[in-house]
């Protein structure tokens, strides 16, 4: 069996990011999707969301970082974004007032993306990150762990770009629970950490 492992971001190497971005399909998006302004397309350049991917995981430094990369037996295979909620501009600044529960909430971290490389696929790494998550909110203090996945129709395909938010059963295996269905396909999950009232 393979063995599986992760690590901050922050305490892996430029390369390992790369290795997961450049083959994972996000090579464009780079995980900037809630953090850039307006519509990210036309508002920001390839070149900028690079530095501000490359910026944000602080690789090889004290931190912070803005995620998890994820390894299978060594090789870096994937990643998944999760910080404070306050990280993400545009969750406050969206017509999706779904994504705003609770605003006055402290200590929730969100985890918005999940990026898997190509030949890493089907074998249960994002059910590995999202368990991940979990595990490093623990380490960071986090009171609440928020995600916004999606929950396919039944005998539909999910699509790449529909995945990257993570799945819902995906998140339920990590120990999430529904805390609201906005949409035929979206769904609010929270996971509680320690003390919480």
């Amino acid at each position: 069996m393979p063995e599986f492992s992760w690590r901050p971001a922050n305490d892996a190497t430029s390369e390992d990011l790369e290795a997961v971005f450049d083959a994972g399909g996000a090579r464009k998006c780079r995980c900037q999707a809630l953090k850039a302004p307006g519509w990210i397309w036309r508002d920001t350049t390839q070149e900028e969301r690079d530095a501000s991917l490359a910026e944000q995981a602080g690789c090889g430094t004290s931190g912070p970082t803005s995620g998890l990369i994820g390894y299978v037996d060594g090789e870096a295979a994937g990643w998944v974004a999760v910080e404070p909620r306050e990280s993400y501009p545009r969750i406050w600044a969206r017509q999706k007032s779904w994504m705003r529960r609770d605003p006055d909430l402290e200590g929730v971290w969100s985890v918005t993306c999940f990026v898997v490389r190509k030949g890493f696929r089907r074998q249960g790494l994002m059910y590995e990150l999202a368990a991940a998550t979990v595990e490093y909110g623990g380490q960071v203090g986090a009171r609440v762990l928020e995600g916004y996945p999606t929950e396919p129709v039944p005998g539909k395909t999910v699509i790449w770009d529909e995945a990257s938010v993570g799945l819902l059963q995906v998140f339920l295996a990590a120990g999430y629970a529904v805390e609201a269905s906005p949409t035929l396909r979206r769904r609010v999950v929270r996971h509680r950490l320690g003390a919480f009232s």
